[in-house]
């Protein structure tokens, strides 16, 4: 055993980057975005100079285009939730335009009838739109096709218990894990899933199979764990937790590039099931059946979920 003055003991750091999707810089600490606006800001308040030059002075001139400059600096290097404040603004007007009532209707929705009132109309506001999901189907290797934003493939990832390791064992861990997203390539997303579990199946099971148990003793205390797990069920709000890695690849121009995203993001969970396994973590990739019914459950998270037979220390 180990002792205190022991250096495997001792405090590692792993230098793991803070924003792995940071956008390079091109021109000294501005990116391709924020180069761009700036640099059509002044082409466009340069020309405008040149044009006024004959009968405004540089002063009022300074002084018309100061607030201009000031609000375009503003949006290029500003930054509001992690984003752009260019791209926050664009999301602020799509979703002021965007249709905030949407029911599920494929058939379209139909107008009300003519014999509705027209004050009526107007009291309930702009009629309801039919929903669109952001993705239009999974394909029979189970990506998500994403239609112009490209393709996702999704993966299962078991847990590690790290606080019971030891600081070399975490050191490993952690610096296996650095190693993968040092070596990303595409946009790639580690998601929790909590849903509710239904213990209907396994109080069924225990209670169809109890009295098959080769002793009475056997089959009282499976008819007793179904007991209890009843009563867990109706007095307990149990959840299970699911890891999910999400790899999406964008869309490409040329079509015969755009075939070829699903293969990419289904290669990217392999990749990081060959760099997360020095870190104990188990990548699963998702077939077409099992991202179905998890994009039926993210539809419908009030839906219970019935066990899956994985570790009570995934639960």
């Amino acid at each position: 055993m180990a002792g205190p003055d022991d250096p495997t003991d001792a405090p590692y750091a792993t230098r793991i980057p803070a924003d792995i999707s940071r956008p390079d810089r091109i021109l000294g600490p501005f990116t391709a975005r924020q180069a761009a606006i700036l640099t059509v800001t002044a082409a466009v308040l340069y020309g405008v100079w040149w044009a006024t030059r004959p009968f405004m002075t540089p002063l009022a001139y300074a002084a018309l285009v100061v607030p201009i400059a000031g609000a375009a600096a503003a949006l290029a290097l500003g930054q509001r939730e992690g984003i752009g404040l260019d791209r926050f603004l664009t999301a602020v007007l799509r979703h002021a335009r965007a249709p905030k009532r949407r029911v599920h209707a494929p058939e379209g929705v139909p107008p009300l009838p003519g014999v509705v009132p027209a004050r009526w109309l107007q009291s309930s506001g702009p009629p309801p739109t039919a929903m669109r999901m952001p993705y239009d189907g999974v394909t029979t290797g189970g990506v998500l096709d994403l239609g112009d934003e490209g393709k996702a493939a999704i993966a299962e990832c078991s847990t590690v218990n790290f606080e019971l390791r030891s600081a070399s064992e975490q050191q490993g861990l952690s610096a296996a894990f650095a190693r993968w997203l040092n070596s990303l390539t595409g946009p790639t997303q580690l998601l929790v899933h909590c849903h509710q579990i239904d213990l209907s199946p396994a109080i069924d099971r225990l209670q169809h199979h109890a009295a098959a148990l080769p002793h009475p003793a056997l089959e009282r205390a499976a008819r007793d764990h179904a007991d209890f797990l009843v009563d867990l069920s109706l007095n307990r709000d149990l959840l299970g937790r699911q890891i999910l890695l999400v790899a999406r690849e964008d869309a490409a121009a040329h079509e015969a590039r755009r075939s070829g995203g699903e293969g990419r993001a289904r290669q990217r969970l392999e990749e990081a099931a060959r760099a997360l396994a020095p870190a104990e973590i188990t990548v699963t990739p998702l077939d077409s059946r099992r991202t179905t019914d998890l994009l039926s459950a993210a539809c419908n998270p009030d839906t219970p979920a019935p066990p899956d037979g994985r570790p009570e220390g995934d639960l």
